[in-house]
C-alpha cells in the first residue's frame, strides 16, 4: 500500500491547482486558524485548532489518558504509539459524525496540536506537564512513537502531528509574551533541538508550532534560523507551520520587534508561518496592499494548508478513515488501554515494606486530591465518560473488609479556613483519621488550576509556574500532622512536575508519584497499593533536593540542569523507580566493541526476575564520552526496553545504540563522531552515586571505540 508520505508532490500539485482558482482574498482567509468557507470551490470550512495531548481534547467525551509526564515515565514507545493510534481513532470517529452534522468548529478538526516536545528544563515551569521530560533522547523517541502513530502509514494521513513549541521554550508563563530565551550554540543542538529534528526527520511530522518567546533575539514565529535555516532548510521540512495563540500579535505589542499589525503580519508570514492562531493575519490584504508581502507568498502558504487537508482526504470520497463509526470513541478497549497505562506510569520512590497493603482492617484516606476529578485530567484535556477518583478507586479495592476513612484535609492552594479567622477542622478531623487508622494513605500535590499554562489558572504569583519546590502551605502542615501521628503515612504526589519530598522521604513509609493520572486513575492507584501489579514506572525528570539546587529560572544554560548536567545529589534521580520484584543483570554482549563513525550497534543483556511476584522492569542504556576534548554530559539515555518477567523468569534483551549516541557537540554547534572511548552502562536506573544508593545496585558497563 502507498503511504500519503510517498504521495506528497500529488498532494501539493492539487494543493496548488485549488489554490491557484482562488482569488487573493480567498486565499488569504484560509491562512486564519478558523478559515471559512469558499463556497464556489467546494471548500468547506475548517478550524485547525485542535487539541490531543492525552486524549481528543475540548471536544466533547472522549477517552483520557494520563498527562504527558505521566505517559513519560512509562519509558514505552509501543504504548504511546498506542494511545495515538487510539487517538487518531477516536478523532475521526468524532468528526465523521461532527461533519456529517455540519459541526467544523473549533477542537473539532483532524490537525492536532499535540506532541509537545518542549524540554523540561526547570521543575518550577507549570507546562512542564505536558511534555515528556528533561531528556532529549526519550522525548525523542516518544515523540516519534506519538507522531507516527498519530498520522499512520496509509495512504492518507489518519491526523495530523504537530511538534510544539518550536523552540527554546520552557517558562517562565508569566513572561513568555516578550521573554528572550538566550540559548548558546551547544544547548540548541545538545539539548533543544533534538527531539525537534527526530519529528521532522524521522517521523514526518505533518505541523510545528513557533513558541510565544523570541530566542536569541528573534520571534519563535519569525525565526530566520529557525524556520528558514533549520526547519525548512537543513531538514527539509514540508509540512505547514503555525503560530502559537496570539503570538504574532505580541510582536508589536511586547516584542516590539515590529510597530504595526500588518507589519507583524509580514514578518511572520515571510519567515514561513503559514496559519495564524490569533486574529492578526485578517490584515493580511492589508499587509498586500502596502507592499510588505506577495501575492506569492500567501499563495505559498496556502499550498501548505491545503496540501495538508489532501493529505487527510478531506477533499477525496475513497478515504478509508470516513467509515469509522462514532462507535469507536470512548469504546471499552480504549479505556482498558487507559488504566493500564495509568498503572504503567506510578512511579514507587520510597518503599519501607508497607506496600503492598496486607493485615490492614481500617485504612485513612486523606488529602485535598484524594477525591479531586482534577487530579486525573491535568491540562489540555478531554470529557471522560467515567472518572475514578484515588478515594473512589481504594473504596472499590478495599471492598467491605476493609474501613475506609475519609478527610480532606486541607483545601488545595489556600486554608478557607484563614481567610474566616475560623479554627482548621479539617486538620484536626485529619488527625482523628489517622489515629483511628492501621495506615494512612495520605494525597497531596497541585493540579492544573495551579500549575499550568499563563492564563488556564489560579496562580497569581507565576501565572502559572510554581514559585519553589513545596507543597502549598496547607498541605505541609497537613503532611507533618499526620505524619506526627506515628502512624505509617503512604505518601500519594498528583502533580505534574518535581516536589521538594525530603520531609516525606524521611517520614512517610512510602511515596508514589502518581502525576495527573487519567480518567481511571484511582483504580489504577488502588491496584498498586494492594499489590494487584507491581510499579514499574521511572522518573522522566530529576527530582532535586530542593530549589536552592537549580539555577535561576531566567537563565537557558544548560549548565547544572537536568540529570545530564547537575552536580550535585538529586532526591530521587532521572529514570529512578522501585518495583515489587528484584531484577538482576548479567551476560552483557554488544554486537561490535570497535564502531566507525556513522555506526550504531546492538547489545544484548540478560535480565532475570529474583522476586516473587510478576513484574515489569525497564532496562536502562547511559552513555558516557571519555575522552571527548570538550564539555559533554555527565551521561545521557541512549537506549531502553521494558521487558515482563514472572518469578524466577528470565530473559535477553536486546537494545539498539544509534549511531547518534556515539557523536558530542562541539561548543560551535556542530555535533560530529570523533575517535574516542565510551563507556555504556547498562541496568534498571543510572549510574550515579545516588541511584545505586537507592537500588543497591551498580548497573553493568563496557567500553566501546570508535576508531577512524
Amino acid at each position: 500500500m502507498t503511504c500519503y508520505k510517498q504521495r506528497q508532490e500529488e498532494f501539493e500539485k492539487r494543493a496548488e491547482q485549488l489554490v491557484s482558482q482562488m482569488t487573493l482574498e480567498e486565499a488569504a482567509s484560509q491562512l486564519r486558524y478558523d478559515a471559512p468557507p469558499i463556497e464556489r470551490l467546494g471548500i468547506p470550512r475548517y478550524n485547525w485548532w485542535n487539541e490531543a495531548l492525552h486524549g481528543v481534547a475540548r471536544a466533547g467525551t472522549a477517552t483520557m489518558f494520563p498527562q504527558s509526564i505521566g505517559l513519560a515515565a512509562m519509558f514505552d514507545e509501543e504504548e504511546i504509539a498506542e494511545m495515538a493510534d487510539i487517538i487518531a481513532t477516536e478523532a475521526r470517529a468524532k468528526y465523521n459524525a461532527q461533519a456529517g452534522q455540519g459541526d467544523r468548529d473549533i477542537y473539532k478538526g483532524l490537525t492536532f496540536w499535540s506532541p509537545n516536545v518542549n524540554i523540561f528544563r526547570d521543575p518550577r515551569w507549570g507546562r512542564g506537564q505536558e511534555t515528556f521530560g528533561e531528556d532529549p533522547f526519550l522525548t525523542a523517541r516518544l515523540g516519534v512513537a506519538f507522531i507516527g502513530a498519530l498520522q499512520g502509514d496509509g495512504e492518507y494521513m489518519k491526523a495530523a502531528a504537530c511538534a510544539k513549541h518550536f523552540a527554546v521554550h520552557s517558562g517562565p508563563e508569566a513572561i513568555r509574551h516578550e521573554f528572550n530565551a538566550t540559548a548558546d550554540a551547544h544547548d540548541l543542538w545538545d539539548t533543544y533541538l533534538p527531539a525537534f529534528e527526530a519529528c521532522v526527520t524521522e517521523a514526518g511530522v505533518e505541523a510545528v508550532m513557533g513558541a510565544y518567546n523570541r530566542t536569541n533575539g528573534e520571534p519563535c514565529c519569525a525565526h530566520s534560523v529557525l524556520m528558514e535555516e533549520i526547519l525548512r532548510g537543513k531538514w527539509g521540512f514540508r509540512g505547514h507551520f503555525v503560530s502559537d495563540c496570539w503570538a504574532i500579535r505580541d510582536f508589536h505589542t511586547r516584542h516590539h520587534v515590529t510597530d504595526t499589525v500588518t507589519e507583524s503580519a509580514a514578518l511572520a508570514l515571510k519567515k514561513g508561518c503559514d496559519v495564524n492562531c490569533g486574529n492578526t493575519y485578517i490584515h493580511m490584504l492589508s499587509a498586500a496592499e502596502e507592499g510588505l508581502v506577495s501575492e506569492e507568498e500567501i499563495r505559498r502558504a496556502a499550498v501548505h494548508l491545503f496540501t495538508t487537508r489532501m493529505k487527510l482526504g478531506l477533499f477525496d470520497s475513497d478515504c478509508p478513515f470516513d467509515s469509522i463509526s462514532y462507535l469507536e470513541n470512548d469504546s471499552p478497549a480504549h479505556n482498558a488501554a487507559s488504566l493500564r497505562m495509568s498503572q504503567k506510569s506510578l512511579v514507587l520512590l520510597k518503599n519501607n515494606g508497607i506496600l503492598p497493603l496486607s493485615g490492614v482492617k481500617t485504612l485513612g484516606v486523606i488529602g485535598p486530591n484524594a477525591d479531586s476529578r482534577n487530579v486525573l485530567r491535568g491540562n489540555y484535556f478531554g470529557t471522560a465518560s467515567q472518572y475514578v477518583t484515588n478515594l473512589e478507586g481504594i473504596r472499590a479495592r478495599a471492598g467491605e473488609d476493609i474501613r475506609i476513612l475519609y478527610s480532606e484535609g486541607c483545601h488545595l492552594y489556600k486554608d478557607r479556613c484563614e481567610d474566616l479567622a475560623l479554627p482548621q477542622d479539617r486538620l484536626s478531623e485529619a488527625v482523628s483519621v489517622a489515629e483511628h487508622s492501621d495506615a494512612v494513605v495520605l494525597v497531596l500535590g497541585l493540579d492544573a488550576t495551579i500549575e499550568g499554562e499563563e492564563g488556564d489558572t489560579g496562580n497569581s504569583f507565576a501565572g502559572g509556574d510554581k514559585k519553589d519546590l513545596h507543597f502549598p502551605e496547607p498541605q505541609e502542615r497537613l503532611l507533618q500532622a499526620v505524619c506526627e501521628t506515628g502512624k505509617p503515612v503512604i505518601l500519594v504526589v498528583n502533580t505534574g512536575s518535581a516536589m521538594d519530598l525530603r520531609y516525606a522521604d524521611t517520614h512517610c513509609a512510602a511515596i508514589i508519584q502518581a502525576w495527573y493520572s487519567g480518567a481511571h486513575g484511582g483504580t489504577a492507584l488502588a491496584g498498586l497499593l494492594f499489590g494487584d501489579f507491581s510499579p514499574s514506572g521511572r522518573l522522566p525528570v530529576t527530582f532535586y533536593q530542593s530549589e536552592e539546587q537549580l539555577p535561576d529560572f531566567l537563565d537557558y544554560s544548560m549548565e547544572n540542569r537536568t540529570y545530564r548536567y547537575f552536580k550535585g545529589e538529586p532526591l530521587y534521580p532521572f529514570g529512578f523507580g522501585l518495583s515489587y520484584a528484584q531484577f538482576d543483570y548479567s551476560g552483557l554482549t554488544l554486537s561490535a566493541d570497535t564502531l566507525h563513525p556513522g555506526e550504531g550497534m546492538r547489545l544484548s543483556v540478560t535480565v532475570q526476575n529474583t522476586g516473587s511476584v510478576l513484574a515489569d522492569e525497564v532496562a536502562e542504556v547511559y552513555i558516557r564520552a571519555e575522552d571527548a576534548g570538550v564539555p559533554v554530559p555527565c551521561r545521557s539515555l541512549c537506549g531502553f526496553c521494558r521487558v515482563t518477567l514472572a518469578p524466577g523468569e528470565k530473559k535477553e534483551v536486546s537494545i539498539s545504540v544509534p549511531a547518534a549516541a556515539f557523536s558530542i557537540v562541539l561548543p560551535n554547534g556542530e555535533r560530529v563522531i570523533r575517535p574516542g572511548s565510551f563507556t555504556l552502562f547498562v541496568g534498571g536506573s543510572q549510574p550515579d552515586g545516588r541511584s545505586i544508593a537507592l537500588t543497591g545496585k551498580k548497573p553493568l558497563e563496557v567500553t566501546v571505540r570508535v576508531v577512524k
